[in-house]
């Protein structure tokens, strides 16, 4: 069956940089290549919120937060997404959570996640 599996995050000094990595494998009604990919975090006591999405084509979509400091990339060929994440910041010290989305658009809410990976941490001191 499908998973998702998180790697890449870490403890790092606000400034600094980390690039997450997400392997996909096994078998999904969909296609790894014609998803959705995501995104998304949760820091202590809060929601799950949306950080990046990159579609079929694609396309990307950031949250505010984040536009201008993080890149979402994907290699189809090896089924795997990645999040390059500059300039950190305390506030983005969370759990880093890879998804795959129902379809092939993006929507940066965590209901248009049909699989989730386990989740990363990322956490930046001051």
């Amino acid at each position: 069956q499908a998973q998702l599996v998180e790697s890449g995050g870490g403890s790092v000094q606000a400034g600094g940089s980390l690039r997450l990595s997400c392997a996909a494998s096994g078998y999904s009604f969909y296609s790894y290549s014609v998803r959705c990919m995501a995104w998304f975090r949760q820091a202590p006591g809060k929601e799950r919120e949306g950080v990046a999405g990159i579609d079929s084509a694609g396309g990307t979509l950031y949250a505010d937060s984040v536009k201008g400091r993080f890149t979402i990339s994907r290699d189809n060929a090896k089924n795997t997404l990645y999040l390059q994440m500059n300039s950190l910041k305390p506030e983005d010290t969370a759990i880093y959570y890879c998804a795959r989305a129902y379809g092939s658009n993006c929507i940066l809410s965590p209901p248009s996640a049909e699989y989730w990976g386990q989740g990363t941490q990322v956490t930046v001191s001051s």
